[in-house]
């Protein structure tokens, strides 16, 4: 008797032929009806059972979140719902869950309930689908980068440095917390620490990733990256995933090119192999979507958003250019902006960013040459002196999903950049190499994955999208 994913028997259907199947009860029915999902598919198996035919022991033990095994003959089914169910012969009870403490029972539970169940959240159809569409998203980018001759490089975890130049970092130490060794000055001395120096958690492999393209051409991470950013908000997490591809000889143009192109693959990967999960999620998003006001409806169902990016051509506009239109727009003069409008070198917030995706050009938009002042040091400096070339992908729904830039490739400029920022040389000696022996132009751009996995699910908030959030005051499980 061959044994069957849920997925592989609802497409193969051997009708006739006897089979067998593991997965956990959804529901069980009239002591005669059992739903059983592997986790394979949205969908799940009916089983039909003749509990005459078994020990009444049996029946006592099935109930919702129970681990069955279940052998049996698949054949048509007569009744509404399914093509195929299972006329069982044989079932084995591999763990029960007892119905009085069992949490994920069949009925509908708020998102906020089940971030407290994140361990037994992932049953429910709608984490099932989202860490599905999650899993294929991340086999489409890795993909599409070996497809496209990068290679996958391991940035580390553990760093001296700070990339971006933000300072919300956390800090890795093995010092005694209570009693910490302390310099002449009075201050920590973490030359007594484990590393021999102060140590943080990654905010990027950025930097390290560049040192790879300037050797091997085209490189990307893809890894877990952390942010010490007390913000508890439904776009933020203090732990999340970041892709980053880095190419030599890259200029800003070849940049935007290199990220419509990645978005746009990785996105029509979905769309061909994640349907059933889509077609639930876009029933689930506009289940939701009718009980908020309808000023604050989207105009786009989920596959509409995603086809939205995949058969768009994106606009590239400057950041002067789209500061001109913000402010003689109709938001902006009305005052209907949050954040209005008003000089040359504000940064843009969502709401600006979703206009001009949304109301303005009706596709997805590349802002390129931003103020200087707004943006990383690394970025490279145009011959204006205010701007750098960097660049913004923005998306309907979201706002700002990919940054990147052309590096900044001149010693003598990268090193007045970091002086002015009062960036201590000495922690960058080694990505001041670069610029001293063989410099190149080369471009790069970081995708958090979350905020790709929150756009191709529709899933409100960042902390529905991993596994298990990581926020201020919250490091359960």
């Amino acid at each position: 008797m061959k044994s069957y994913s849920i997925k592989e028997l609802l497409e193969k259907q051997p009708v006739g032929e006897p089979v067998e199947v593991n997965g956990w009860v959804k529901t069980f029915r009239s002591n005669r009806f059992i739903a059983l999902n592997d986790g394979s598919t949205i969908h799940n198996l009916q089983c039909v059972v003749d509990f005459e035919n078994f020990d009444e022991a049996l029946l006592k033990q099935i109930s919702t979140g129970a681990a069955l095994k279940i052998s049996g003959t698949l054949v048509e089914s007569q009744g509404k719902g399914q093509s195929v169910e299972i006329q069982s012969t044989d079932v084995f009870v591999h763990g029960t869950a007892d119905p009085e403490t069992y949490p994920i029972q069949p009925k509908k539970h708020s998102l906020e309930f089940l971030r407290e169940k994140a361990h037994l959240r992932v049953r429910t159809n709608t984490f099932s689908a989202v860490m599905r569409v999650r899993s294929a998203l991340s086999f489409a980018i890795h993909s599409y980068f070996q497809q496209n001759g990068f290679y996958y490089m391991h940035a580390p975890i553990i760093t001296g440095s700070d990339a971006e130049g933000a300072g919300e970092m956390f800090r890795v130490t093995t010092l005694d917390d209570k009693n910490p060794p302390v310099d002449e000055q009075g201050k920590v001395d973490y030359s007594e620490d484990f590393f021999g120096k102060e140590t943080n958690l990654t905010v990027s492999g950025q930097l390290e990733a560049e040192t790879y393209a300037m050797a091997l051409g085209k490189v990307y991470t893809f890894g877990p990256t952390f942010r010490a950013e007390n913000s508890n908000t439904s776009r933020h997490l203090a732990e999340f995933w970041m892709i980053e591809p880095e190419v030599a000889f890259n200029d800003l143009d070849a940049n935007m090119d290199l990220a419509e192109d990645f978005i746009k693959w990785i996105i029509q990967y979905v769309l061909d192999n994640c349907g059933d999960d889509l077609e639930f999620l876009e029933k689930r998003l506009l289940d939701e979507e009718k009980s908020k006001p309808q000023a604050e409806r989207s105009e786009m169902s989920l596959t509409e958003k995603l086809k939205f990016v995949v058969e768009n051509n994106f606009k590239r506009v400057s950041y002067t250019e789209a500061i001109d239109i913000l402010r003689n727009s109709k938001p902006n003069k009305k005052k209907k902006f949050q954040y209005p409008i008003n000089d040359w070198g504000a940064d843009l917030q969502s709401e600006h960013e979703r206009f001009l995706v949304e109301k303005h050009f009706k596709c997805p938009v590349i802002l390129f040459d931003y103020p200087a002042n707004i943006k990383a040091f690394y970025m490279r400096l145009n011959e204006d002196g205010k701007t750098v070339r960097a660049m913004d992908v923005l998306f309907p729904g979201i706002g700002e999903i990919v940054g990147g830039s052309q590096r900044e490739e001149r010693l003598d400029v990268l090193q007045d950049k970091i002086k002015a920022l009062n960036i201590d040389e000495k922690e960058l000696w080694w990505y001041l190499d670069l610029r001293r022996f063989g410099t190149a132009t080369h471009s790069g751009f970081g995708l958090g994955f979350e905020r790709m996995v929150q756009f191709a699910t529709g899933m409100g908030n960042i902390r529905d999208v991993i596994p298990y959030p990581r926020t201020p005051q919250n490091a359960e499980f």
